[in-house]
């Protein structure tokens, strides 16, 4: 077991030394010299409390308190598309890693070992699987309401830990797209479900593109996994923790991206 941890550590150490490796994508790109890397509490605050609590599209269950993983997050890639774009969300979860503070996520070659499942689409096969996976009608009130490219879900149990959750990327709609979509989708699947147009800095935000993990969301994930953080507490319970723990996750986020703090 040692030995298959560290060999999945290295593979995710190449995938991501050969991201930085690359030229960027000129989207991605253009919005990282652009990008905002300063925020008030209540600025950070209020992403967190918009997208923390709530579902973009409420089909049951809770959604009134925090959902996370507590234990660690093997991501599967079930690749059906052209082209085979395994890699790149390789570097997603490998630099989605490097910038949570408490969480262990890395990839899994054995799907059963795996709580989050990817699956990589070619465009004309999106709607068709996402009917196969969750249901005529419910494919269908999801496709009226949010007419997605991309969409993740989770599962959680009666305290609202997530136990699994599932990823649909259509792969062959350009790498802007895939890299935007397969980080908010993947960010969402850990638990900020709830989309917002309440807030501008936010991938989250329906209107906006970023193809990168910006540093206003590492906040909002950062504050989700601080280990103060638990399933299933409500606004109240974490607001009352904010002025504790907002130190320590402003520390972590600026040490990674090499913000003044």
């Amino acid at each position: 077991m040692r030995r298959a941890a560290r060999a999945l550590a290295l593979v995710a150490a190449l995938f991501a030394a050969a991201a930085q490796a690359q030229p960027e994508h000129p989207e991605i790109a253009k919005r990282r010299a652009a990008e905002r890397r300063t925020f008030t509490d209540a600025e950070i605050q209020k992403g967190f409390f918009a997208t923390a609590f709530g579902a973009e599209m409420r089909i049951a269950g809770r959604v009134d308190g925090i959902r996370k993983y507590i234990v660690p997050v093997r991501v599967f890639v079930e690749n059906r598309a052209r082209p085979d774009r395994s890699a790149q969300v390789a570097r997603v979860v490998a630099d989605i890693g490097s910038r949570i503070a408490n969480i262990d996520i890395a990839l899994t070659q054995e799907r059963k070992s795996a709580n989050i499942v990817v699956r990589l689409l070619n465009e004309r096969d999106f709607a068709p699987t996402l009917r196969k996976a969750s249901g005529n009608n419910r494919a269908g009130k999801i496709q009226k309401s949010l007419e997605p490219q991309c969409l993740s879900g989770f599962r959680k149990d009666s305290e609202l830990r997530i136990v699994h959750s599932d990823v649909f990327l259509v792969a062959d709609r350009g790498d802007f797209i895939f890299y935007d979509c397969a980080y908010e989708e993947l960010l969402q699947s850990l638990g900020p479900i709830n989309d917002t147009d309440k807030v501008a800095w936010t991938m989250f935000n329906d209107d906006v593109q970023m193809g990168f993990f910006d540093v206003y969301d590492q906040y909002i994930l950062n504050i989700i996994y601080h280990p103060k953080v638990q399933p299933g507490m409500t606004r109240d319970q974490v607001r009352a923790l904010l002025p504790e723990i907002m130190p320590e996750v402003r520390a972590f986020v600026a040490k990674v991206n090499g913000l003044a703090h």
